[in-house]
């Protein structure tokens, strides 16, 4: 897949997924869009655990390595995390 933005991947996902649960569309175009939205997500997927990488590499403690969870503001944690 050609090299692009993670927000721009993630807008195109999206929209074939508003695509495919439209309903409207024949079963060949359905499936050959369905292909590409696999192809996004795991585009984006690789690019989010790239990203982790980095962040875990950067958030260092001397001379060891601590993992510090995003926080991304959202209050959704289930019990266990």
């Amino acid at each position: 897949m050609k090299e692009k933005r993670f927000e721009d991947a993630l807008q195109e996902l999206e929209a074939i997924v508003k695509r495919l649960e439209s309903g409207e569309l024949a079963l060949e175009e359905s499936l050959k869009i369905f292909e590409e939205g696999v192809a996004l997500s795991r585009y984006c997927f690789q690019k989010l655990e790239e990203a982790e990488k980095r962040v875990s590499i950067l958030v260092k403690d001397e001379s060891s390595l601590k993992r510090v969870p995003f926080e991304t503001g959202e209050d959704d944690h289930t019990e266990g995390d």
